[in-house]
C-alpha cells in the first residue's frame, strides 16, 4: 500500500479560507453505496433515520497562537525580542509543550510576556519544542489566553491569511465545552442550533465524546509504505454514559454515525480491546487504513481531506479506495470546497 495510492490533484481555488454562512448552508455530498447525490448540510435530516445516533466531539479549541516579547538585560542595557509561540498540549504537571520561533534565541529560565496579564517561563527545551510554565492556571489562564491568543488555523489557511477575531467563533463548534484542542473537529463546524433541534425532533440521538485534536493532525506522511507510518497521539475520553448510549443504539439496530474523523478514531479506539464499545480514557495513536475492521462506526460525516493524508486513508478504509477516488473526483468536478472550512460529505457504505 503506497502513499501515492492516496494522492489526487486539487485546484487551489477549492481550498476554503472562510466557512459557509450560516454553518448548515454548506454543501453535502452524500455517497450511499455506489450512488452520489449533491445536497446541503441543512438537508441532513433527509439522509438520517429515527434511531440513528450521531457521535460528536465536544473538544474546545484554545487560541493557541501567541506573540510575545522576551526581556533580557545585557551589559549594554535591556533588550526585547519578538517570540512566536504555538501551544501544543498541556502536561500533567501544569506546564505546556509549545513550538517557539526562534527557539534557539530563548534561554531556559527566561520569561516571555504576552500581555499585561499573561506571561510564561521557558523551563526546558527538547525535541525542537519548548516547555512553558504560565503565571496563571484554570479559568484565569483561559480568560487571559482568549484575550491574548489567536486561533491556530491550519497551515493551508494560515498561508493565505492571518487568523482574526471572526475565527474565534468560526473555528469553534457550537457545542464545544472541554478545552484542550489546537485544531477543530471540522465536520462539526457545520452544525448550528436549528439543525441540531430538527435532528432531535425527528428522533436522531446525540452522544458527546472528547478527543483533543493536536497539531500532529497536520503532519505529512513521510514513508512510501503507509503501513509503516507512526501516528501522533491525542488524548481522548469516552464516558461510561457515552459508551452505554452507543451500545444501546447498536443493540436496537440504529446506525452509529460519528461526525468527523476524530470522533470515529476515538470510538474505534475504545472498542479495540474488547471488540465492543466500552468506557475509555487515554492517548490514542490509532491508525486507520484499508483492511481496518470497523467495530462501532457504521458511516461517517466528514469534510474533504488533504491528498496523501492519513485521513484519506481512513475514508478509503471505510468506503474502499476506488470508491473514494470516484467520490473525490465528483467533488472536484462539482466545485466542492475542501479542508477545514470547506463542505461536507456523508459516507454511507454499502448496506447502510
Amino acid at each position: 500500500m503506497q502513499l501515492s495510492d492516496f494522492d489526487f490533484d486539487l485546484p487551489e481555488r477549492l481550498i476554503a479560507t472562510r466557512p459557509a454562512e450560516p454553518r448548515s448552508s454548506a454543501r453535502l455530498l452524500v455517497a450511499q453505496g455506489d450512488q452520489i447525490t449533491d445536497s446541503a448540510v441543512t438537508n441532513l435530516p433527509d439522509w438520517l433515520r429515527p434511531g440513528d445516533r450521531l457521535v460528536l466531539n465536544d473538544t474546545k479549541v484554545i487560541p493557541a497562537r501567541l506573540s510575545g516579547l522576551r526581556h533580557r538585560t545585557r551589559a549594554d542595557g535591556p533588550t526585547q525580542a519578538r517570540i512566536d509561540v504555538t501551544l501544543l498540549e498541556p502536561k500533567a504537571n501544569g506546564a505546556w509543550s509549545a513550538l517557539l520561533k526562534p527557539l534557539k534565541k530563548v534561554r531556559e529560565g527566561e520569561e516571555i510576556v504576552f500581555s499585561q496579564d499573561l506571561r510564561a517561563t521557558l523551563e526546558a527545551k527538547e525535541d525542537g519544542q519548548g516547555l512553558l510554565r504560565f503565571n496563571l492556571r484554570g479559568e484565569d489562564f483561559d480568560a487571559a489566553l482568549l484575550e491574548a491568543g489567536a486561533m491556530p488555523l491550519p497551515p493551508y489557511i494560515a498561508a493565505k491569511r492571518a487568523a482574526d477575531e471572526r475565527d474565534k467563533q468560526d473555528y469553534q463548534t457550537v457545542f464545544a465545552r472541554n478545552s484542550g484542542a489546537v485544531a477543530a473537529p471540522t465536520a462539526s463546524l457545520h452544525f448550528d442550533p436549528p439543525l441540531l433541534q430538527e435532528l432531535r425532533d425527528m428522533g436522531v440521538a446525540f452522544t458527546f465524546v472528547t478527543l483533543h485534536v493536536g497539531a500532529g493532525t497536520f503532519l505529512p506522511v513521510k514513508v512510501d509504505d503507509v503501513t509503516k507510518h507512526k501516528m501522533h497521539a491525542e488524548w481522548g475520553h469516552v464516558s461510561a454514559a457515552a459508551a452505554a448510549e452507543i451500545a444501546a443504539t447498536k443493540a436496537e439496530g440504529g446506525r452509529i454515525i460519528p461526525v468527523g474523523t476524530t470522533a470515529l478514531r476515538l470510538i474505534e479506539s475504545a472498542a479495540q480491546e474488547s471488540g465492543a464499545i466500552a468506557p475509555w480514557q487515554g492517548e490514542t495513536d490509532i491508525f486507520i487504513y484499508p483492511s481496518f475492521r470497523f467495530r462501532v462506526a457504521d458511516a461517517l460525516m466528514t469534510n474533504f481531506h488533504l491528498p496523501k493524508s492519513t485521513l484519506m486513508m481512513l475514508v478509503s478504509a471505510l468506503m474502499g479506495a476506488e470508491r473514494i477516488k470516484a467520490i473525490y473526483s465528483h467533488a472536484i468536478v462539482n466545485n466542492y470546497r475542501f479542508f477545514s472550512y470547506g463542505d461536507a460529505s456523508l459516507l454511507l457504505p454499502s448496506g447502510q
